[in-house]
């Protein structure tokens, strides 16, 4: 791993740490990743769902090595509808341990209006454990 991609990923952890809270919801046991914006939503289906979605719904992530502007990419959907993408400068972790297998997890934290798309969405990312 690239140096300025460790210090990236550190940092993603400790900007996270405010959404640890949030993601206590669920009483299965879970480990916080990241909390992070969705890039894209306003070019996806952000819009058309904004009035839809609630923070503590689920989230699912799916990987797509091929996609043709970052070999990173891990996608971000919400009832099979595409919001967007985890931003290409926080999705190193989260795409390597999806590409291991490991069961993550992904929920809404916060949700807020604004004219700045990536301010609209957060998420956090969870590692199942057990």
């Amino acid at each position: 791993m690239k140096r300025r991609d460790f210090l990236t990923s550190l940092l993603t952890v400790l900007a996270a740490l405010p959404a640890a809270r949030a993601w206590a919801v669920s009483p299965r046991r879970r480990v916080l990743i990241q909390e992070s914006s969705v890039a894209g939503f306003q070019y996806h289906a952000g819009g058309q769902l904004w009035p839809l979605l609630r923070e503590g719904q689920a989230l699912t992530l799916i990987r797509e090595p091929a996609n043709p502007y970052d070999e990173r990419a891990v996608r971000v959907d919400w009832r099979g509808r595409k919001l967007g993408y985890v931003p290409r400068l926080e999705n190193t972790a989260v795409a390597q341990m999806l590409d291991r297998g490991q069961r993550l997890t992904a929920r809404i934290v916060r949700l807020q209006e604004s004219s700045d798309p990536w301010e609209r969405l957060r998420f956090a990312v969870g590692l199942e454990i057990g």
